[in-house]
């Protein structure tokens, strides 16, 4: 065989023994190769080569002899076909099928993550040799533990699915005495409780590390699922969207929902993260849901109808004594007192780097006590107000004092209500004239102030598009007007 027909992947400085693989590799031989005659240096090589040529019955005894711990099909140059996928999981299969467990057995997890880099190449065998048991899942093997398939994330969508983890989904519930399927992510796209418990049977829950729900679901669907929320025990991100409407008719059933809910969040002691928007079962039961939470690194709630005692409770609660990121959005805080929000601020201080309040309503009456707090909070490098009612010179007094946090790197403010004809109009269309007038005052205290951070003005915003019309400022001394995308914090993406 010569070495232009090696494939790309293998075509490195090859040793004798490899060369003499080459040699057994001739399609003439293929089929009469005997695995467990192949020095165990060349399985990668010839795992990869069988791989490529779509040799099904060879690869099946391929991955029966398997002499590594670990199979990193995930680390492969080119993503397995469909055949070859299915090659692989026969060969498990009759791996699985041995009543005992043979001497030569040596698999325990098969890898479909990009973990590895270069764990392919030839000569990386010692490499191999040391990859075991998945981080999520790292519980040591023994002989009896079953087989485990560590995946990137499952989806359970509403349409049609991946056609590959369709298969390993059915494939892994057919077995899951034998198998554990281990994800680090759950993305639920679907609501068919159905296919959710399905999904949920196959799937390892306490591998799980971040969950995304982004459906419309039922109260039916949400009864269903909070008992498996509670059995997610290394659950770190939590991200929870669009719950139906219904949820804000009936405030009776929504306190038993939170209740159930509160119950079982009380139980991921793990969780670092927590993103919940356009749910409306929080509603004065936010104490309720949190209160048993560990310091949460990120709290974002948008859409979220709360009242002022669920905002004074995040000013005392114990999960936001460690709170870097902070995002409420999109609720009516015009009748809050003055003292709220600053409290709030006092107790994130220390540690907040980014902090957004946006659409929110807020007036100079609750803006201005909690500048004081602001100022305190000297590790703040991202900083979002836009959508709220202030006037020109409450905007001045924010703008001087963000001008003073060293590290604020990122400032997207709202047009003042000089901006607009009829205030009560505000957030739909700046009025030219008067907005001309604003953007002379705001230049003169700019070029006074001279801050380091990038400031954007929003004159006009809408969430269902994320699309957003800006004026940026130029240090050089003039104004930037843009339409576009509705910027991003570091951690809070939009």
């Amino acid at each position: 065989m010569s070495l232009a027909s090696v494939p790309v992947s293998v075509r490195v400085t090859p040793s004798l023994q490899h060369l003499a693989l080459q040699g057994r590799l001739s399609n003439r031989f293929l089929n009469f190769l005997m695995p467990d005659d192949v020095p165990v240096p060349l399985y990668p090589s010839l795992f990869m080569e069988v791989c490529s040529r779509g040799h099904t019955e060879v690869l099946k005894a391929v991955v029966q002899a398997w002499p590594f711990p670990c199979l990193p099909l995930g680390d492969l140059e080119q993503t397995p076909e469909p055949e070859a996928f299915q090659a692989v999981l026969d060969g498990l299969d009759l791996l699985l099928a041995e009543h005992e467990r043979p001497s030569r057995w040596k698999l325990q997890v098969v890898d479909l993550r990009k973990e590895h880099p270069n764990i392919w190449d030839e000569g990386a065998d010692a490499s191999m040799a040391q990859i075991s048991c998945p981080d999520s899942c790292s519980s040591r093997m023994s002989e009896e533990q079953p087989l485990r398939i560590a995946v990137e994330h499952v989806s359970i969508k509403q349409g049609a699915n991946d056609p590959l983890e369709v298969s390993l989904l059915q494939w892994v519930t057919k077995r899951k005495h034998q198998v554990h399927l281990c994800s680090r992510k759950l993305q639920i796209q679907s609501g068919s409780i159905s296919r959710i418990q399905k999904a949920l049977l196959a799937v390892q829950l306490g591998c799980i590390q971040e969950l995304h729900v982004d459906v419309f679901w039922t109260r039916e669907t949400m009864k269903a699922f909070a008992p498996y929320l509670s059995r997610m025990k290394n659950l770190r991100v939590l991200n929870f969207s669009r719950m139906s409407v219904n949820f804000y008719t009936r405030r009776r059933k929504d306190a038993s929902y939170s209740s159930r809910y509160a119950m079982h969040l009380g139980q991921l002691q793990q969780l670092q993260e927590l993103h919940v928007h356009h749910v409306f079962f929080l509603y004065g039961r936010l104490p309720a849901v949190l209160r048993s939470q560990p310091p949460l690194q990120i709290l974002s709630l948008s859409f979220c109808p709360l009242k002022e005692a669920d905002v004074e409770f995040l000013s005392r609660c114990p999960c936001t004594r460690q709170l870097k990121h902070l995002r409420l959005r999109s609720m009516f805080m015009d009748c809050f007192g003055p003292q709220t929000l600053r409290s709030l601020l006092q107790q994130v201080a220390g540690t907040l780097e980014t902090l957004a309040l946006e659409d929110c309503s807020i007036t100079d009456d609750q803006l201005l006590p909690m500048l004081p707090a602001l100022s305190q909070c000297s590790k703040l490098s991202s900083f979002s107000f836009y959508g709220n009612h202030i006037s020109i010179d409450a905007l001045q007094a924010l703008l001087s004092l963000t001008a003073r946090l060293g590290h604020l790197s990122q400032g997207l403010y709202p047009a003042p209500l000089e901006s607009y004809k009829h205030p009560d109009q505000c957030l739909v269309n700046t009025d030219a004239w008067r907005f001309a007038r604003v953007k002379d005052l705001l230049l003169s205290t700019l070029r006074a102030l001279q801050p380091s951070q990038k400031i954007q003005i929003c004159t006009y915003f809408c969430l269902c598009t994320k699309m957003c019309k800006l004026i940026t400022w130029d240090p050089q001394g003039d104004w930037l007007v843009t339409e576009e995308l509705l910027p991003g914090l570091s951690a809070l993406p939009c």
